[in-house]
């Protein structure tokens, strides 16, 4: 006997409950993940609909209880079931719960309240209408004036009852009395609450969207033909250098498939991209774009999936999260910036939008384009094996030249007495770009005001009680942990030694930001970062601000420096570029270069040629050397060659095991036992590593642990987490142990 594990409602309903049902025989090659199905369901046996989001031969009640499958319900096709199926595609390839998966799948997770107006519609001819406004009018009916001579004056003769309402030219007893008389109709209409805010509208299109440069039409046209063609790679990356129009590429894609009768998705790194790009979007499509991000409330939110799953809009742009849009007959995912860590979720499950775009894309017989500048490792070598293809754009848009790129040593100025964050050579340029009333960007990859308070007697760093990491210090005097939010005012003593000599390592944007507007005085200064940007609208108002011109210098986090386009900007300064280098992951040298690379893009996108300076204490780094260059073929020779002394992704795939508890003798019991379930399994060629601390080894009073695997195969992974998480099943079940698993790919395409 197989059983179905079946959810009831998967659209508003809590998905907190999955019931089983028996399949029978003549059932059991009808029914598959994702089908819809009937069963008696409740005391009542009431007849129900539910979908399939399991099948399997162990049965989990009393086998007595277990109620059987009626029917499959074959005309009941929905985007549910292509969401379930995707869920089901999660929970396998990535390890999580069934909920888990299908709550990051399913977008509307709980009921909201629609939004809803009415209409007021003149019932009366224009003739009859004035004659009774004659009337009322003699009869000083004020109230009953205002409304029809509103309603007479409006487009089609129809108002908004809230405008009526709000412009006080009526109210809701003179609207009813008007009704009942059978003078005006009123009906209601669905209203969509509108996430775009203050968006600029523009009249016209550039000549940059609207024509599209030869080397743009032989990729898209290249692109289009691949896709369609009997046996289509799994991806098509493009490959373009700052400022060499990818993005218009994206748009001819998505316009054509959009003329076949299909919708599309835009994904995009940051939140702060969303505005310009779907300001673009719009010139060109019109309201039949949306967007998406984790900042809508949860009516925007769920009238956007509305609209998309009602086929009001065409286009969803947004982060990871749009991935998720409801369409019925989707033809094409773009990644823009697609070597954003971003794609990756950093819960559970730890999915990468890369990988289940695809999924997505081959569930609808669509597909998919990555782009970037700097693709990641994993992607080019997927192109360099064949399984993606590649296409390039090596020039900007225009023939406009690349950013000219410097790097200064800042030991070499330490050597020469210069001890402040700006070198000469940067100080001397900034000047010089406030003369020419051109703008100029400045960021450093870390927030708040300071990295980190310590001790200067003894060498003490002050860190969060309940997490393994030192405390930030930010200008209203406190001391924050950016990983669980403890705040604390700073200490007047050392809690080691009792020194009073109690210092900041200031190389925060709000240091930075003080620090310019001292030095230069006349120049208008913005700044945006994580604490900048905590309301709705934060990143749009700071973004437009600075495209307007209303700004002069833009100090930020490595969040200003990706995929803008800002043509006033001829100077862009890393001032702390290897800062990134330093981080416990093998992907440290890969991220500094192409956020170099791409800070370098930001300068010099209009008719001024731009500089990009580097302000680094390891200049002679491959990573820096080659995004000084803007050279992806010397950093990706010498980044493949290192991933293959390691064994790394893209060379093996890598799975990484986090056991967390409070308790931290039952945890390195339970890590020590799962070690030895692996190796009892006996996977040939398996590279185990662990169990070892975690880089960060406490958060929120857990302690952390990992185990590493290696293998050439996936599906030796994807074993070796069913073997793990079995165990938790069987001895951890209701302890105070947590088990996440994080996979790391080479090419599961």
């Amino acid at each position: 006997m197989t059983y179905a594990n079946i959810i009831v409602d998967i659209s508003h309903e809590k998905l907190d409950k999955i019931f089983q049902f028996a399949i029978p025989k003549e059932l059991e090659e009808e029914i598959m993940v994702g089908s819809v199905v009937q069963f008696p369901f409740g005391t009542g046996n009431r007849l129900t609909k539910g979908y399939v989001v399991g099948i399997t031969e162990q049965c989990d009640y009393d086998r007595n209880k277990i109620k059987s499958v009626t029917g499959v319900l074959a005309k009941e096709q929905g985007v549910e079931q292509e969401f379930i199926r995707l869920a089901e595609f999660i929970r396998k390839n990535y390890g999580c719960t069934t909920l888990q998966a299908l709550k990051t799948v399913i977008p509307l997770k709980q009921k909201v309240q629609a939004s809803e107006d009415s209409i007021l519609s003149l019932k009366l001819t224009p003739a009859e209408s004035y004659k009774l406004l004659s009337i009322y009018q003699e009869k000083h009916y004020k109230a009953k004036v205002r409304l029809l001579q509103a309603l007479l004056d409006a487009p089609n003769h129809t108002l908004q009852k809230s405008t009526a309402l709000k412009a006080k030219q009526a109210t809701t007893p003179v609207i009813k009395s008007l009704e009942e008389a059978g003078v005006i109709t009123v009906a209601k209409q669905r209203n969509y609450r509108n996430p775009k805010g203050g968006l600029r509208q523009s009249q016209e299109l550039s000549e940059y969207e609207m024509n599209l440069t030869d080397h743009q039409l032989a990729c898209t046209d290249a692109i289009w033909q691949d896709a369609h063609s009997y046996v289509p790679p799994k991806a098509h990356l493009l490959q373009g250098v700052t400022g060499s129009g990818k993005t218009v590429v994206y748009m001819e894609l998505i316009r054509r498939t959009i003329a076949e009768g299909r919708q599309a998705i835009l994904l995009i790194p940051e939140i702060a991209l969303t505005f310009q790009t779907v300001e673009r979007f719009q010139q060109l499509f019109g309201e039949r774009v949306s967007f998406m991000h984790s900042r809508l409330s949860k009516g925007e939110r769920f009238d956007q999936f509305e609209r998309a799953m009602k086929g009001e809009i065409d286009i969803m742009v947004g982060p990871r999260s749009a991935l998720f849009t409801p369409f019925k007959n989707l033809g094409i995912i773009v990644i823009d910036e697609e070597h954003e860590s971003t794609y990756k979720s950093e819960t559970m499950p730890k999915y990468h939008a890369r990988e289940v775009a695809m999924e997505r894309a081959a569930q609808n017989q669509g597909f998919v384009v990555l782009g970037s500048a700097t693709p990641s490792v994993e992607s080019y070598y997927a192109a360099q094996m064949g399984t993606f293809k590649l296409y390039q754009l090596p020039e900007r848009f225009a023939g406009r030249d690349m950013a000219e790129t410097e790097i200064i040593d800042l030991r070499q100025e330490l050597r020469q007495g210069n001890r402040s964050v700006l070198s000469r050579r940067l100080y001397g340029l900034i000047e010089d770009r406030l003369a020419k009333k051109e703008q100029i960007m400045l960021f450093i990859n870390r927030r708040g005001y300071a990295g980190f308070v310590s001790c200067r007697s003894c060498g003490q760093v002050v860190k969060c009680p309940h997490c393994d990491v030192s405390l930030s210090l930010h200008n209203h005097g406190n001391m924050v942990c950016h990983y669980c939010g403890y705040e604390t005012k700073v200490f007047q003593s050392c809690p080691k030694c009792h020194s009073k000599y109690i210092g900041a390592f200031k190389a925060g944007t709000q240091q930075i930001e003080e620090l310019i507007r001292r030095e230069f005085p006349q120049a208008r200064v913005l700044r945006m970062d994580m604490d900048t940007t905590k309301n709705k609208e934060g990143h749009q108002k700071i973004l437009s601000v600075f495209a307007r011109g209303e700004a002069d210098i833009l100090v930020g986090t490595q969040m200003i420096v990706k995929g803008h386009d800002f043509p006033k900007v001829t100077l862009v300064a890393a001032l702390a570029a290897d800062m990134s280098l330093y981080a416990n992951d093998y992907h440290a040298a890969e991220r500094t270069f192409a956020l170099l690379t791409q800070a370098a893009g930001r300068a010099g996108r209009g008719e001024r040629k731009g500089i990009m300076l580097i302000q680094t204490y390891n200049p002679e780094n491959y990573s820096i050397q080659a995004a000084a260059k803007q050279d992806y073929q010397e950093f990706y020779q010498q980044e493949i060659n290192y991933r293959l002394l390691s064994n790394y992704p893209p060379i093996k795939n890598l799975l990484a095991i986090l056991i967390t508890s409070m308790d931290l003798e039952s945890l390195e019991k339970a890590v020590l036992q799962m070690k030895n379930q692996l190796i009892q399994a006996d996977f040939q060629d398996m590279v185990l590593i662990g169990p070892a601390d975690a880089t960060v080894t406490k958060i929120q009073d857990y302690y952390r642990k990992v185990i590493y695997i290696k293998h050439q195969k996936y599906d030796i992974l994807t074993k070796a987490k069913d073997i793990v998480e079995e165990y938790g099943r069987k001895y951890l079940l209701g302890g105070n142990i947590f088990i996440q698993f994080d996979f790391n790919p080479m090419n599961t395409y």
